[in-house]
């Protein structure tokens, strides 16, 4: 009776633990997806905590495992934050950036030039953005610091391209270019203003947003396979119905030449 009442007791102990860890687990889900959710410039920090449960942003091995949600969202996320570009432009020449965006996205981004020639040679940057169409979408004459914004309506290859014109030797302008589109595109700040929101109504409105991106991504990897499966489908009928007509082309041929041969030989008089 005494070993069965501890054995009772133990397992009521173990189940207790591991309700405990259950639920510390989901909270720091709950933290990590809000983390992820505010700021979408992952570091390789963030990452090596996820695996090794460091800082207490996860302690994914005491709690069994790492949570499976935030990973996901950093691996699917993380490669498409956009951080600040930067590079040198010499005189008299063009630089594009090329990027494909999703339909119906809001594509914002903030550029500055900085010109180290001192006013000389009267050097001058031209800014244009377009698709793959030619249609201009943002386009700045002169161009030394400022921001643009537009919405997508196809899903397209868009262009940003810095265009320098001046005379003389000029030192290369250092230019700075921060894009950014979808969900890191919003400003929530100006959202809770607008609307009134609460902090968490704030972080409830990011939360549902990224997870509709995340929607979105999937229903166009699905489509994208989709697409694919029926054009693989469609390259074998062909194949397959090229190879029935070659083979009777061969066949065709075969008896002919046959049915040929033989009236040669026969006007030849080789065989009867």
């Amino acid at each position: 009776a005494v070993t069965k009442r501890s054995k009772i007791k133990l397992l009521r102990k173990t189940s207790r633990n591991s309700y405990l860890n259950t639920l510390t687990r989901d909270i720091t889900c709950y933290h990590i997806v809000s983390s992820l959710s505010k700021d979408l410039q992952y570091s390789l920090p963030l990452f090596a905590s996820l695996q090794n449960g460091a800082d207490g942003i996860g302690r994914s091995e005491a709690l069994g495992g790492p949570c499976p949600l935030a990973l996901l969202l950093l691996f699917l996320l993380g490669p498409s934050s956009v951080l600040a570009i930067s590079f040198h432009l010499p005189v008299n020449s063009r630089k594009c950036l090329r990027e494909e965006i999703h339909k119906d996205l809001l594509v914002t981004g903030a550029y500055e030039i900085t010109d180290q020639s001192g006013g000389a040679g009267g050097l001058r940057t031209h800014l244009k953005i377009t698709d793959s169409a030619g249609h201009i979408l943002y386009s700045k004459e002169d161009a030394t610091k400022g921001k643009f914004a537009f919405t997508t309506e196809d899903y397209d290859m868009f262009e940003v391209c810095f265009e320098s014109k001046g005379t003389g030797r000029i030192p290369d302008q250092l230019v700075i270019l921060d894009m950014k589109h979808g969900v890191e595109a919003k400003n929530y700040e100006e959202i809770a203003k607008v609307e009134k929101l609460k902090p968490l109504e704030v972080e409830l409105r990011r939360l549902e947003d990224l997870s509709e991106s995340i929607v979105n991504d999937f229903a166009y990897m699905k489509k994208r396979e989709e697409e694919m499966r029926d054009t693989n489908e469609s390259t074998n009928t062909r194949v397959l119905y090229f190879s029935i007509f070659s083979m009777f082309c061969l066949i065709g041929l075969a008896t002919w030449q046959v049915f040929y041969l033989r009236r040669f030989f026969k006007a030849k008089k080789l065989i009867e």
